[in-house]
């Protein structure tokens, strides 16, 4: 099977992340793709941190019932950092005949010599690059040539969407709407466990 990885906070989830996983499932031919919430991600603090559990939970809403998508809590109950080298090894180790696609943006995969053993992710993975403006091709390639496997990364087209987990959090502690930035089944669940400091 080929299976993209798409990680991150997920703090919360919207349709930006729901359509990357889209793009990189249609174009890159994937079997599924698996939404990995972080535990605790190695590079920045969470903002807002409803916890955990509300970001997984978040995450199952989020992708409701496509077939395409699954969310796996590997991270959730793993102590300690969540380095992505870790989740591929456990990943790699559960099911060794799988290919992994490891989605990122273009920004992410450019700062990716920086990471936790990246010579490791990328034996593990092929590095799936969403293609998007702020971040030219050519500098991704560059900084993937220092590292063992980099010229491997395929690049898929991500359509343009000005929506961030940040802004979603700010129009909910300014009772501001949500809807149509987040599935229903992730704006019902923020409301109803008054998430992100919304007015009650």
């Amino acid at each position: 099977m080929r299976i993209g990885i798409l990680g991150g906070t997920f703090n919360p989830p919207h349709i930006g992340h729901l359509i990357c996983a889209q793009e990189a499932h249609v174009q890159l031919r994937l079997d599924a793709v698996l939404l990995i919430p972080a535990r605790v991600p190695p590079h920045k603090a969470v903002e807002d941190e409803p916890g955990p559990r509300h970001r997984l939970e978040l995450c199952r809403l989020a992708i409701a019932d496509d077939e395409r998508l699954r969310v796996s809590a590997l991270e959730i109950e793993r102590d300690g950092p969540s380095y992505t080298v870790a989740t591929l090894e456990e990943l790699h180790a559960c099911a060794p005949e799988s290919e992994l696609y490891l989605i990122v943006g273009g920004d992410v995969a450019r700062g990716l010599p920086t990471w936790h053993q990246p010579e490791r992710v990328l034996s593990l993975s092929t590095l799936a690059v969403a293609s998007r403006r702020g971040t030219a091709r050519g500098a991704v390639e560059a900084a993937l040539a220092t590292l063992p496997g980099g010229e491997r990364a395929k690049f898929f087209a991500m359509p343009r969407i000005g929506i961030s987990s940040t802004l979603v959090r700010r129009r909910v502690r300014e009772g501001l709407p949500i809807r149509y930035l987040v599935p229903d089944a992730v704006a019902a669940y923020i409301e109803r466990n008054r998430l992100y400091g919304g007015r009650q």
